[in-house]
């Protein structure tokens, strides 16, 4: 697990539509049709609202809080086993990581930022030098962008800005512009030396699609030094959760995937013992629709287009959160049995949802995922039901 953590003071930006921006959400006990997400389980003290935690030894009470940073909502739920730290300033310091991530390794929205630096000398023959951390994860992204065949690709940056999801344009951009755009598209242009990264055509580098699971890595490095933090979970967006080592009640961690088709809703649960790392993509997280097509987020860097598997949604489940977050993506784009060699060279699982609502489950997850939502099948073995 890597370490590469920088210390920094949280600057908490003003909280806002928390409960609408998830979009796989970790439960503690929510039932099938409550509706409700992150509910603490029953005897347990919720102090998301200013409550004193009970943070005696092994004490199986959490503590509970709610934040903003990456551009979206974080819940943190933590258990203690001791007094050695305050839970408050585990959750504090969780919040500056993420907003470390951000703003110093891979925004490209934030001037100074390292990726910001490469993009600005993009196709000028002039290497960009960047920090340790973000070198090592564009090797990673660069490692899983070669293994899945380009379906997942960091530089798809100007692609992903010209269709600007985030900008609310609802709108398809020229197909003269996407093609164009779409020739620099490639990672074999990106030369990394060390901390050199040179990018060699006028594309862009964008490590969105990993983002939040870099962000999660970096807290699990955190949580292995915080003397006194028995388990946590951390939900970045709803899109990238770490559960890390045991809850006080010592039962699995359970874990939430939304139903694609209703937000509000739950597709299933996935019960997880110790430290995991969790990421879905999906069709429904951002997209708009003109003549009943649906065109969402996730693009296919061969055609610029949003990608077309025949998938809604796929959740993933791995012990490194950049590849968990890169590889939910790759296996959106690649589709379901083409994704399945990927995820078997990950040592990852996976559960895929497909437009004519069946759910297939790869072979380490199918006894720890429960669906709840009505209207889908759950494959079996063979294609069988």
């Amino acid at each position: 697990m890597r370490n590469r953590r920088v210390k920094i003071r949280a600057t908490m930006r003003e909280l806002a539509v928390a409960a609408l921006l998830i979009c796989a959400v970790a439960f503690s006990s929510c039932t099938a049709g409550s509706g409700v997400a992150g509910v603490a389980e029953e005897g347990e003290v919720n102090t998301a609202a200013g409550g004193a935690a009970n943070t005696s030894a092994e004490s199986a009470a959490p503590y509970e809080e709610v934040g903003f940073a990456m551009g979206t909502v974080v819940n943190q739920t933590i258990y203690m086993r001791g007094e050695n730290l305050s839970p408050a300033a585990i959750t504090a310091e969780i919040i500056g990581i993420l907003e470390n991530v951000e703003s110093k390794w891979l925004s490209w929205r934030v001037e100074d930022s390292d990726i910001a630096a490469i993009n600005e000398s993009a196709g000028t023959g002039v290497p960009a030098r960047v920090a340790d951390e973000t070198a090592a994860y564009i090797e990673d992204a660069l490692r899983i962008a070669e293994d899945s065949g380009g379906a997942f690709d960091p530089t798809i940056g100007k692609l992903s800005r010209l269709w600007d999801f985030d900008g609310g344009k609802n709108k398809i951009p020229d197909s003269a512009e996407i093609k164009r755009l779409a020739k620099d598209v490639g990672y074999a242009g990106i030369r990394l030396d060390g901390r050199s990264v040179l990018l060699e055509k006028a594309s862009g580098i964008d490590l969105g699609a990993a983002g939040k699971g870099i962000g999660c890595d970096e807290i699990e490095a955190y949580l292995n030094e915080a003397d006194g933090v028995k388990g946590a979970l951390v939900n970045v967006g709803g899109s990238s959760i770490l559960t890390y080592g045991e809850k006080g009640t010592g039962e699995p961690w359970k874990v939430a995937v939304l139903d694609p088709r209703d937000p509000s809703g739950f597709l299933g649960a996935i019960s997880l013992d110790g430290t995991h790392h969790v990421s879905t993509s999906g069709d429904y997280e951002r997209y708009f629709e003109i003549d009943g097509k649906r065109y969402h987020h996730i693009l296919d860097p061969k055609t610029g287009y949003p990608a077309d598997s025949g998938l809604m949604s796929v959740t993933v489940v791995a012990k490194d959160g950049a590849d968990c977050d890169a590889l939910s993506t790759a296996c959106f784009v690649l589709g379901y049995e083409k994704a399945l060699p990927l995820l078997a060279k990950y040592g990852a699982e996976g559960i895929f949802v497909d437009t004519d609502r069946r759910v297939f489950l790869t072979e380490g997850i199918r006894d720890r995922f429960t669906l709840i939502a009505d209207g889908y099948d759950l494959e079996r073995e063979e294609g069988t039901k």
